[in-house]
């Protein structure tokens, strides 16, 4: 016995559920450029670690004497503890990336509130951005620092576009 297979005219009173609006997917986009340009300075965060000890170190009275005297290993092995660079950057990439994750499909479905929540995230990294190159990070932290700031404000400004607006009004 054979299927019976319904025909369903061309404009079959089916309702329409549009996606959102370009700027919603450009703010997705940038959104997801952050994250990759996080999960970039955490790596580096990982591979430069002595390089950060030693920017470290140099900014403190009492660790630059043993560092430019004994070396590097004196320092990490001192008595004033080398901050924990490795696991702070990676549970906060892990917490930021699916916080942004998460909210971005709240967006994406409407919620005004997770535009909210989004711009006031991008508020925080800026605000953290500024803290880190304030600390005298080595260059390539700065440089990626820098960088970020275009697309936070980038994807703030597709937040809040008149589109988006309409889109979670309507």
């Amino acid at each position: 016995m054979d299927a019976e297979q319904v025909d369903l005219p061309e404009s079959a009173d089916l309702p329409t559920h549009p996606g959102p609006p370009t700027t919603v997917t450009r703010a997705g986009q940038l959104l997801a450029a952050l994250v990759a340009l996080g999960a970039v300075v955490t790596v580096l965060i990982i591979v430069l670690h002595d390089q950060l000890i030693r920017s470290w170190a140099e900014g403190r009275r009492d660790t630059r004497k043993v560092l430019r005297t004994q070396g590097l290993d004196a320092v990490k092995n001192g008595e004033v503890h080398v901050p924990a660079f490795i696991p702070v950057a990676l549970v906060l990439f892990v917490v930021v990336a699916l916080l942004i994750w998460v909210l971005a499909a709240f967006l994406r479905g409407g919620y005004g509130w997770a535009r909210i929540s989004l711009t006031v995230t991008l508020f925080f990294l800026a605000v953290g951005t500024i803290a880190g190159v304030r600390t005298g990070a080595p260059a390539t932290f700065a440089a990626l620092s820098v960088a970020s700031f275009p697309l936070e404000v980038a994807a703030a400004y597709f937040l809040w576009h008149k589109d988006t607006s309409a889109y979670l009004k309507g």
